[in-house]
């Protein structure tokens, strides 16, 4: 299994990193309604932290931001929210679902986990550097950002009014000549 079809559809749900009893099921070649049969069966495997359903508004909302979960049809989806596996909880699930088919896909996914938090930290990594850079930098330019700004707004004052500038004397040799 491809690392980059296992990180799209890892999400982020309740300011977590998920992955979606359907999606799951998919990987492991299984029925949705199965692999839900043996979590039920399994309950105590899973605390909150390594799993959570959904509530029908975010189920909801994240049906309209995934472009491939269609929204007509009778019976293309089921009746009831999906459960959400926090990483742990995909681990977890190589214990519930025994097939060698699970646990190569529990090994593929726990890559992809590490690597989405891996991106992530060095995302923040950057980020804080682009911030502390702007600090910087708006600290050096700030008078410059400052003229500029009179000017602009001078300008629309001038533009506003109608002002004309005041006329100059030429420069140069005068001549009597009009």
């Amino acid at each position: 299994m491809q690392l980059q079809t296992i990180q799209n559809k890892i999400y982020e749900i309740r300011g977590q990193k998920v992955m979606l009893d359907f999606d799951l099921a998919e990987m492991y070649n299984t029925e949705t309604k199965r692999l839900k049969e043996a979590v039920r069966r399994n309950i105590n495997r899973f605390p909150p932290d390594f799993m959570f359903e959904l509530t029908r508004e975010e189920y909801n909302s994240l049906r309209s931001q995934i472009a491939s979960l269609n929204t007509g049809g009778r019976g293309r989806h089921s009746k009831y929210n999906p459960y959400a596996f926090t990483q742990e909880g995909v681990a977890m699930l190589s214990s519930v679902l025994k097939s060698n088919k699970a646990i190569e896909v529990n090994i593929a996914i726990m890559r992809a986990f590490v690597f989405v938090r891996q991106y992530a930290l060095s995302h923040k990594d950057l980020t804080e550097k682009l911030n502390q850079l702007e600090t910087k930098y708006n600290k050096r330019f700030k008078d410059v950002y400052e003229a500029i700004n009179y000017l602009l707004k001078k300008d629309k004052q001038n533009k506003a009014k109608k002002i004309e500038p005041p006329k100059r004397t030429p420069i140069g040799f005068k001549t009597d000549k009009k």
